[in-house]
């Protein structure tokens, strides 16, 4: 073989190593959680299922999707302060990962957003230092237009996931709260919401590679 031809040779084979590098550094970083694992639903209202029934809040839709068991530890009306406070409850139940979403009763009680945001990150930090995974849901920031049909994501919910690294299922809630259909009050879903909110969650956990 001649020298060219034995350059050519070493930089294919160099080249194929190198994109069958990058091809594995794409793919999910997160385990496939089996059927049967347990996950927690943290949170307020949203997660309760108020407007509807505990058994179409979307913590029992999520586990009939998923064949998880899924503990709904939603309470209606709790703050972030609330759910800091439940939250070594939680790590009792050594869970395999925890949804949490909070804070919408934060901005409606006008507490502080540097109380909220301090608030989740210590849950968040909670969770993860008892290796439990934690993906957090955002919630709309109810301001007046909100109240009226055009819920947006409370900016807080980016700059908490992107700080403590975690996943963020964004967009989820402001759909159904901007939807009179799925709504039962101007603030919370009806059976036909959690179900949709449930489904596209879902799918974001299959997205990230922790559910099939």
């Amino acid at each position: 073989m001649k020298f060219a031809e034995r350059f050519l040779a070493l930089v294919s084979v160099g080249l194929a190593a190198s994109i069958g590098m990058t091809a594995c550094s794409s793919e999910p970083q997160q385990a496939v959680l089996p059927a049967g694992s347990t996950v927690v639903a943290l949170g307020d209202s949203l997660t309760y299922g108020y407007g509807t029934n505990l058994e179409t809040a979307y913590p029992m839709v999520l586990a009939e999707l998923s064949t998880w068991k899924v503990i709904n530890a939603g309470v209606n009306g709790d703050t972030s302060a609330d759910v800091l406070a439940r939250v070594n409850e939680i790590v009792k139940q050594a869970p395999e990962l925890v949804l949490l979403g909070v804070g919408g009763n934060d901005v409606l009680q006008r507490l502080p957003p540097d109380k909220t945001r301090a608030n989740i990150i210590a849950t968040i930090d909670t969770l993860k230092s008892a290796n439990i995974d934690v993906v957090l849901i955002a919630e709309p920031y109810f301001s007046t237009s909100a109240l009226f049909g055009k819920a947006s994501d409370n900016p807080l919910y980016e700059d908490i996931a992107s700080a403590q690294d975690v996943p963020l299922y964004s967009g989820g809630w402001s759909a159904v709260l901007s939807d009179d259909t799925l709504k039962s009050d101007r603030i919370h879903a009806n059976q036909a919401g959690y179900r949709h909110f449930a489904e596209g969650l879902y799918e974001y956990l299959q997205d990230e590679g922790m559910a099939q």
